[in-house]
């Protein structure tokens, strides 16, 4: 809850003090090994492989290299983003990542758990685009 403070500063029972010198830790890891980077990375191509196989047509070569394009962007900026002069942090190592497993806003996650909540989305899209493919070749 806010409230004016401006009757406590004049009677003198508030202090206006200094902002505390910190300093900024600059962590642009994301506290995730590559190799889950590497693994979502992999589903979604993957996936853009798989329809290109599927539903290969010369029309849809363009768009195809466009959504595999902005993947590799989506993921590779970021990786550049963490080799930046100024970065105080380093990827967590497998090691690292096995040993300690990763701190949440909830509290700390096993490996296993944490490994699992980075790649279900990207594992499930790549078997949904199994699955649209499979069944678009049974049909036709």
């Amino acid at each position: 809850m806010s409230k004016l403070v401006q009757d406590k500063i004049q009677t003198g029972e508030a202090r206006i003090v200094d902002a505390p010198k910190f300093g900024v830790k600059r962590d642009r890891s994301f506290g995730l090994p590559n190799a889950l980077y590497a693994g979502t990375v992999a589903c979604y191509l993957g996936f853009v492989g798989v329809m290109a196989t599927g539903f290969g047509n010369p029309v849809l070569i363009i768009p195809m290299v466009i959504f595999a394009f902005f993947m590799i962007a989506g993921f590779g900026v970021p990786a550049v983003w963490t080799r930046l002069k100024g970065n105080d942090s380093k990827p967590m190592t497998m090691g690292q990542f096995e040993a300690n497993g990763i701190m949440t806003n909830t509290g700390r996650l096993a490996p296993r758990d944490a490994a699992v909540q980075v790649l279900l989305l990207p594992v499930l899209v790549l078997v949904w685009g199994i699955t649209t493919a499979t069944i678009a070749a049974i049909v036709s």
